[in-house]
């Protein structure tokens, strides 16, 4: 499965930036081991159902324990018996534009 998720907190710094919270759980989805990229909105995990909450629930985790309240936003793509599809799905749209 692939999911994607956005993390925040519900108090931002004292210049409105909720940057540091956000790189404590982009920290612990590195550190997790699993195929990911995160872009400007969303980090895309990639990996079993367990494992992957698992770690989502983990980010929320290090975030809470920097704001009293946290925003959680998720969308799941959940193939069985697919891996790879972090790069796989892209290289389709790329191989149907260049076709």
């Amino acid at each position: 499965m692939i999911v994607a998720f956005s993390i925040s907190p519900g108090v931002a710094d004292e210049h409105g930036s909720a940057g540091e919270a956000v790189a404590e759980a982009v920290r612990v989805v590195r550190e997790s081991g699993l195929p990911y990229e995160t872009n400007a909105m969303f980090t895309n995990l990639e990996g079993e159902w367990d494992e992957v909450m698992a770690v989502i629930k983990r980010a929320v985790e290090v975030v809470s324990a920097r704001s009293p309240r946290v925003g959680l936003v998720l969308k799941a793509d959940i193939r069985p018996g697919y891996e790879g599809q972090l790069q796989a799905k892209v290289q389709r749209i790329d191989e149907y534009l260049d076709g």
